[in-house]
């Protein structure tokens, strides 16, 4: 896992450490000391600590004009031992909001395994956004059916539309729009 680099392609659009709205402003990194681990296994230092031991984030990009925000994840999503929902929500999520952000993508092919319990901080979340969106793209088969057994696909979109999506080749801005897309087709009669 050490060796699992968060996207770094849209570093000439978007740096969350040196944006004073981001949660992560200010940090700085390494690129040779390894620090943070999920179950033992060290991870790339790039990656940013949200006070979950088994569930980390790198801020991709981040547009308060257009209200949206690339978020890459890695590890257990465990909601059961260690409430990361909770972490994931008070410590990056909800600072977003408070900042404007009202769509929220999160890319998920990192994420291993998941473990849901209730829906709180989901409702909370999807509560909080008003006419804005949650979506999961490319979150492994096994992950999205545990999202699915907690009805937690009622506050995020994901599934069949939404995976496979080759989003490394886009900008952050063609990708939003792809996913308007995706979304408006799904709502359509």
């Amino acid at each position: 896992m050490h060796d699992i680099e968060p996207f770094y392609g849209w570093r000439n659009l978007y740096i969350a450490s040196e944006d004073p709205k981001s949660p992560f402003y200010g940090r700085e990194y390494s690129e040779f000391t390894y620090s943070e681990a999920i179950y033992n296994y060290f991870i790339h230092p790039q990656w940013d600590n949200i006070e979950s031991p088994t569930l980390y984030v790198k801020l991709l990009y981040c547009n308060y004009i257009e209200e949206f925000c690339i978020i890459e994840l890695i590890g257990e999503w465990n909601d059961v031992l260690h409430n990361d929902i909770m972490y994931l929500y008070r410590n990056l999520i909800e600072p977003l909001i408070d900042e404007g952000i009202k769509r929220f993508l999160l890319i998920g092919e990192n994420v291993l395994n998941t473990h849901p319990d209730g829906d709180d901080y989901y409702q909370e979340w999807f509560d909080n956004i008003e006419e804005g969106w949650i979506i999961g793209i490319n979150f492994r088969h096994h992950v999205l059916e545990e999202f699915s057994n907690f009805n937690l696909d009622y506050y995020m979109c994901f599934g069949q539309s939404f995976e496979q999506i080759n989003w490394r080749t886009l900008s952050p801005r063609q990708l939003l729009t792809k996913l308007e897309t995706l979304i408006n087709k799904r709502l359509s009669p």
